[in-house]
């Protein structure tokens, strides 16, 4: 389960609502599907929509006890580019969203954290994908020996929170989970504030 909730819509949303009336896969990959749907618009209008599922993901601020945040760089290969982002990583089938950030935090970096907060999720691509992203922030931490996968090439560091908030600002950083995370850590901080972590 990834935690998502029942799409409902309240009566003021009615005059927006598309409902489908038949859907196809156009292409299955290993980790997602692009489906083609019609769908009844709320004109009455049959109209088509492509769109890509995806498992979900967990994205994870793990901040030191000195208040550095912990960043990756490594290339995305979509748009063949090297990015600095926050660790994360792919909900297995059938795993607890808070377990995919704990796995994903110990294999790409090596941290182990004793205190996990949800600050949100977040659906990052709505025009063309079903994609959620569960935002948690990491405290009480403790480096270990990382354990990526032999696909996986990256670069783990720190930086203080107001250097991340000051890339995000200058456009060095432009990954959006990244970017949405970091604003919702800083919200959380200010009014829940940490010993050593400045924002």
């Amino acid at each position: 389960m990834t935690e998502e909730k029942a799409i409902s819509h309240s009566n003021d949303d009615q005059h927006l609502v598309e409902t489908t009336v038949s859907s196809e896969i156009m292409a299955q990959g290993k980790m997602l599907t692009v489906r083609y749907d019609e769908a009844r618009l709320p004109n009455g209008v049959i109209s088509g929509r492509e769109y890509v599922t995806h498992p979900g993901a967990v994205v994870v601020i793990a901040l030191t006890q000195t208040g550095g945040v912990v960043l990756e760089r490594q290339f995305r290969y979509p748009l063949k580019q090297v990015f600095i982002e926050l660790p994360a990583g792919k909900i297995d089938a059938g795993e607890p969203v808070l377990t995919t950030g704990q796995r994903e935090l110990l294999e790409e970096t090596g941290y182990t954290a004793q205190d996990w907060v949800k600050l949100g999720i977040q659906h990052p691509c709505i025009g063309y994908s079903n994609e959620v992203i569960h935002i948690y922030l990491a405290t009480g931490l403790s480096q270990g020996e990382h354990a990526r996968d032999n696909d996986e090439a990256m670069d783990v560091f720190t930086w203080p929170f107001e250097r991340v908030m000051q890339a995000i600002e200058a456009g060095e950083i432009t990954d959006s989970k990244t970017m949405s995370a970091m604003l919702l850590a800083e919200r959380h901080l200010r009014k829940h504030p940490l010993p050593g972590v400045q924002v």
